[in-house]
């Protein structure tokens, strides 16, 4: 990566709003957004969205593998993301009590919750092979990413 991360945050959050302008479907826009960060990122394995339907989360728009279809709220790196309506960042999965393996391969997952109106409508997840891939700055990107998006929708 030759470019900063707040650099390249910066830079997806202004395609991302490019890709946003003008379409108002969801589905179309979560589509769009986690290809954008698929291909955007360095060391990603997989990147995507699960949308809540009731209690539990489903698998929505993402790039990679294919994945874990329903998750529990409170079950695994996800759903804990969206009991808490918290970011959770795991350094190693291995780690995380409950940690639902989709992929085997999968070292650190980032996950943020979409919240609208103090409600958690869904996360979107990042993984990575690699152990300890996502850091701080990872995190405010992918929120400012995932603010972008929910204000684009509201």
């Amino acid at each position: 990566m030759t470019a900063s991360k707040p650099d390249l945050y910066r830079d997806l959050a202004r395609e991302l709003a490019a890709l946003l302008a003008g379409e108002t479907d969801r589905v179309a826009n979560a589509a769009n957004m986690a290809a954008l960060i698929y291909h955007g990122l360095p060391d990603l394995n997989w990147a995507g969205f699960y949308f809540r339907q009731e209690a539990e989360l489903v698998l929505g728009p993402f790039q990679g593998k294919p994945a874990c279809v329903r998750i529990a709220i409170g079950r695994g790196v996800c759903g804990t993301a969206a009991a808490r309506a918290v970011t959770v960042l795991v350094p190693d999965v291995h780690d995380f009590p409950g940690h639902i393996a989709c992929d085997p391969v999968s070292r650190s997952e980032l996950v943020v919750p979409l919240i609208e109106a103090g409600r958690v409508l869904g996360v979107l997840d990042l993984d990575s092979p690699l152990p300890a891939r996502f850091d701080q700055h990872d995190r405010e990107g992918c929120e400012r990413l995932v603010a972008l998006f929910g204000d684009h929708h509201r």
